[in-house]
């Protein structure tokens, strides 16, 4: 199963690669912005696979996912 994961844009580094934050928590990963058709800038949420923002999403789709799943591990507890 593979699963994308929302995230919002931090920081735009080199090598068109940017720093992301997943939700509010202080996990924050690398994600190269290769794959997305338009440019994205800090404060975008986009969808990260496998090390790839695949796509930018509107904040409230962004957060809705979120929510779903913190409920989901919650649930899983």
């Amino acid at each position: 199963m593979c699963l994308a994961i929302p995230a919002q844009i931090t920081e735009i580094q080199g090598h068109n690669l940017a720093k992301v934050k997943v939700g509010n928590s202080n996990t924050y990963l690398t994600a190269s912005l290769d794959l997305l058709p338009n440019e994205a800038q800090p404060g975008d949420y986009v969808m990260v696979h496998a090390g790839f923002a695949i796509h930018i999403v509107p904040k409230d789709e962004a957060e809705q996912t979120l929510a779903a799943l913190k409920e989901f591990t919650d649930a899983a507890m």
